[in-house]
């Protein structure tokens, strides 16, 4: 495989099509399964749309546990299993994640309903991109580099009203076999707003690269992959937290959140063998 490629505002992962494992039969289920799946997923997103009027009638309470819903709703319409380790906070921490799928969005949303940090093509995704942007998701356009510190005091603005803000620090999504290093700039949204920081690893077992979201995949292209996996799991782990103090600077705490992420899993242990 090639080494990463990035520039400074527009992090880029080599990770391609050929990053995907070969014809595996006994790990895919039947078309009509996946047909299933897709109707049950399609029945979820339509239960989110019918959310959208009454979220703004509900207290950020009942908004947190509708969210949590949805979400396991998406999971169990693709027949994906859950599995959560550690203890997420309810207030005035950002998480920071490695960066698989656009998976990793649903299953942080399934354990801890959180403001999203995504890039701005999201707000374009069919359905999707509708119910982000109505669940108070922070866009981030990366090709407009004097918009960041707009987004980073946004989101430093969300974290001093007592916000939960989850983010994915690597820029851009990764194979799982190969890793992105965690970008320091939303880490100085923590330290002005005083916030914890608390690094989440995401799992997805044997199979991180079958679902991941790869260089030019198109949505449609990464669910039909998706679809057809059978017995996929998603481990959501959440190390200690981290709480900055004042000398520290965002770039340490990238670098200590990093290696907590790295050290949880199968995966990130392989990764880091990889790369040695």
């Amino acid at each position: 495989m090639n080494t990463a490629t990035s520039t400074m505002w527009q992090p880029r992962s080599d990770c391609g099509p050929e990053c995907l494992p070969g014809p595996e039969p006994e790990a895919r289920v039947s078309r009509v399964r996946q047909v299933a799946r897709l109707f049950a997923l399609i029945g979820a997103l339509l239960g989110g749309v019918a959310l959208l009027p009454v979220l703004p009638l509900m207290n950020q309470r009942g908004r947190r546990a509708a969210g949590r819903a949805w979400a396991r709703s998406i999971l169990a319409a693709l027949e994906i299993r859950l599995v959560t380790k550690g203890r997420l906070p309810a207030a005035k921490a950002l998480l920071v994640a490695n960066h698989i799928s656009w998976l990793d969005i649903v299953a942080v949303l399934a354990v801890a309903p959180a403001r999203m940090l995504a890039k701005h093509d999201v707000r374009t995704w069919p359905v999707i991109g509708r119910l982000a942007a109505s669940a108070g998701t922070i866009f981030v356009d990366r090709t407009r580099p004097r918009a960041l510190p707009g987004t980073v005091g946004e989101v430093a603005a969300a974290l001093r009203g007592g916000g939960v803000v989850a983010v994915f620090p690597e820029g851009t999504t990764w194979c799982g076999a190969m890793t992105g290093h965690f970008r320091p700039a939303m880490f100085q949204a923590a330290l002005d707003a005083g916030a914890q920081v608390v690094p989440v690893a995401i799992n997805y077992g044997e199979r991180p690269t079958t679902v991941a979201f790869l260089g030019d995949d198109s949505l449609w292209v990464s669910l039909r992959r998706v679809l057809g996996v059978r017995r996929l799991v998603v481990s959501v782990t959440a190390t200690p937290a981290l709480h900055p103090e004042a000398v520290a600077t965002r770039r340490q705490l990238a670098r200590v959140a990093e290696a907590a992420v790295r050290t949880e899993g199968p995966v990130f242990q392989g990764a880091m063998g990889l790369a040695a």
